[in-house]
């Protein structure tokens, strides 16, 4: 039996596409395992696929002060010995590691056990936690063809990003009920990233009686973003996270207003679904979400606004600018190359493996 540890955590975007090559890889006889944090939402994420998980010891390496700057370099070496703890018991033949902070102790224990690893970086440039741990990978694949100047010419992959196959035959009937929405008016979906975006939230909130006279509004807040003074609304739904039935709320949504994770935006790119985009800011983030919005608005693919641009009269305008051209931004989509991801990835586990 071939054996394969994932790991990567901290957000669903780090979690999503290590979900999406769990089929293949099964299929292909890997007995596969997961590395994450102890409480992290790829905790129940993972164990949801029935997936033999382990959690270790993380931490993470701030930009700004902060006191755990003092204490988090400790539960990265607490990490790491687990990390290598868990090499010696699972003897993986590879690790496929997606990112976030968690995932920075586990390349590093299986590189200096000489266990190949392949690391995927989504956004535009690599982050921080993919930096430190591509000097143990022995591939490194992409999103963008602009990342690839960033990489280590010999590690490089373009391979776009692993998209849940699932998501592609959802029920827009079943979402309709689950929201008790009507079918004969159009469905906005708000996806602020499963940890939430606050300014988002606030900002739909302001303009939603304005929304609610053209759409009927599915509002994805984030863990503890719920209002409840928002409840009981007609045409207006919210929820903090959708799993399951996600690949239906997809098929449900004429529209999208959504963050610009890498992972999110490939999806919205690879269903087709025209999408407002609202990066993170420069000022709350290291910018990789700007990036990833300037690429896809370029080419056509997305409408963006910038979070600090953003007001009641600013988002309903350009809610309703996308909705009146969602056609041009469909055909747009249509056009992309998206490669195959997961058989590209699959290609290179197997390869590197051996």
């Amino acid at each position: 039996m071939k054996r394969i540890i994932l790991t990567g955590g901290g957000t669903a975007g780090h979690v999503t596409p290590n979900i999406a090559l769990l089929p293949s890889l099964k299929e292909a006889g890997y007995e596969v395992f997961y590395i994450g944090s102890y409480e992290g939402i790829e905790k129940k994420l993972i164990t949801e696929q029935e997936v033999p998980y382990y959690g270790i010891s993380s931490g993470k390496l701030r930009r700004y002060k902060s006191l755990k700057n003092l204490t988090d370099p400790f539960r990265v070496l607490n990490g790491y010995r687990q990390a290598r703890a868990l090499m010696r018991k699972i003897k993986p033949d590879i690790i496929f590691s997606k990112g976030g902070f968690v995932s920075v102790p586990v390349v590093l224990a299986a590189s200096h056990k000489h266990i190949p690893v392949i690391i995927h970086e989504s956004d535009m440039t690599p982050g921080l936690a993919n930096r430190i741990a591509m000097r143990g990978a022995t591939k490194i694949c992409c999103n963008f063809p602009e990342t690839v100047k960033y990489l280590p010419a010999d590690k490089a992959v373009l391979s776009g990003s692993p998209i849940r196959q699932e998501l592609l035959s959802g029920n827009r009937l079943a979402a309709l009920d689950y929201c008790h929405f009507t079918a004969n008016k159009p469905v906005l979906m708000v996806v602020g990233g499963s940890t939430g975006a606050v300014r988002v939230n606030e900002a739909v909130r302001s303009v939603l009686p304005r929304l609610l006279e053209h759409f009927q509004v599915v509002h994805l807040c984030g863990k503890g973003k719920m209002d409840e003074s928002f409840h009981n609304i007609e045409g207006y739904v919210q929820f903090e996270y959708i799993n399951q039935q996600m690949r239906d709320f997809f098929a449900m949504a004429d529209i999208v207003v959504s963050r610009a994770g890498a992972n999110a935006i490939c999806e919205l790119l690879a269903l087709h679904k025209p999408n407002l985009l609202i990066p993170l800011s420069a000022s709350a983030s290291r910018g990789d979400q700007i990036l990833n919005a300037k690429s896809f608005k370029e080419h056509g693919y997305s409408s963006v606004l910038e979070e600090e641009d953003i007001t009641p009269d600013s988002l309903f305008d350009a809610v309703m600018e996308l909705y009146n051209n969602r056609t041009t931004y469909i055909e747009a989509m249509k056009q992309s190359s998206q490669s195959n991801a997961i058989e590209t990835i699959m290609e290179l586990i197997e390869e590197t493996r051996k």
